[in-house]
């Protein structure tokens, strides 16, 4: 019975995890190229993410033939809602980190996470318009997710051949970025403090406009004005968040926790990127410094999931 009621309360948030470690084989299979090595470690740590996003999928799929009302909680619920593209956006990342070792097993996950990431954004988006109990304080970064969540759709998406697509979804990501934005450091500014839960969250922000220029590179090919602006003010939310690092280190441990991976990740895939075409030391080991960071925070939160599964700190009623 004890089993069955954790199966009842696993939340859909879980898919952060398969971010974080898509991230992580991205960030490690970039640097490969720009540093020359020759690890072969993108095979395994894909194969990684792959088995944690088919075993969250399976997890997640018996919660929903079970336990149907959970499910549907989740879907209005105002801050949990904004996880389930989190199941679009690893199909795309992983998508994104195969293609490099495979076409042929790219696209079909491409296909089937901007599908599906187009419907979760039309409804999550229907549901903000027609709410009738969100209020301020559920606003948080997590509700990046869903729309500015499209910008990743170009990463793989021009590769693949798929032009108009790809700028589409990016105008879609951008769109949003800047709306929820504003809304999101009002919110910050002038209401009280973000819950200590999802203060994780606040480095959500760091996602947009770094891989807003990882995006923009591949539509464009180019390193313009534009794509300087969205790689700087990534940079510069990073250096914000880092300023406060005291404040998050002081935190309980929450699943929310992942919410440091995936961002650390893009800012470190953008600033190699922009060593890249730059040739600037300073990106190289920045970019170094911020792999090796992101390595150890990801080896950190599974350790500490491990532990709190194990302790079954996770699962249970809120």
């Amino acid at each position: 019975m004890a089993d069955s009621n954790r199966l009842e309360h696993f939340p859909i948030s879980f898919f952060a995890m398969v971010m974080g470690l898509s991230g992580l084989t991205i960030a490690w299979e970039k640097a490969q190229n720009v540093f020359h090595w020759e690890m072969g470690i993108t095979p395994p740590l894909f194969t990684l993410t792959a088995l944690v996003f088919a075993v969250l999928t399976v997890l997640y799929g018996v919660k929903l033939m079970r336990y149907r009302e959970a499910v549907l909680k989740e879907l209005h619920h105002p801050i949990k809602l904004n996880f389930f593209p989190a199941i679009s956006i690893s199909l795309l990342l992983l998508s994104i980190a195969v293609l490099p070792m495979s076409r042929a097993v790219s696209e079909p996950l491409w296909l089937l996470g901007t599908a599906l990431h187009l419907l979760f954004t039309l409804y999550v988006v229907s549901v903000w318009i027609h709410h009738e109990h969100f209020e301020i304080h559920h606003l948080n970064p997590a509700w990046f997710i869903p729309v500015v969540g499209n910008v990743l759709v170009p990463v793989a998406g021009m590769p693949l051949g798929y032009v108009e697509l790809s700028w589409f979804f990016f105008s879609i990501g951008l769109l949003f970025w800047v709306l929820l934005l504003t809304v999101i450091f009002y919110r910050i500014l002038f209401h009280h403090p973000i819950d200590e839960k999802l203060m994780p969250t606040l480095f959500i922000l760091i996602a947009p406009p770094a891989v807003g220029f990882i995006a923009y590179f591949k539509l464009t090919g180019e390193l313009d004005n534009f794509a300087r602006i969205l790689y700087f003010s990534g940079l510069f939310l990073t250096l914000l968040l880092f300023t406060q690092l005291r404040r998050f280190a002081r935190l309980k441990f929450f699943l929310s926790w992942w919410a440091y991976s995936f961002p650390v990740a893009a800012i470190t895939i953008a600033t190699l990127l922009k060593h890249e075409h730059t040739g600037t030391a300073f990106y190289l080991y920045a970019g170094l410094f911020l792999l090796l960071l992101l390595t150890a925070i990801v080896v950190l939160l599974l350790v500490r999931t491990a532990m709190a599964v194990r302790k079954r700190g996770i699962c249970q009623p809120e």
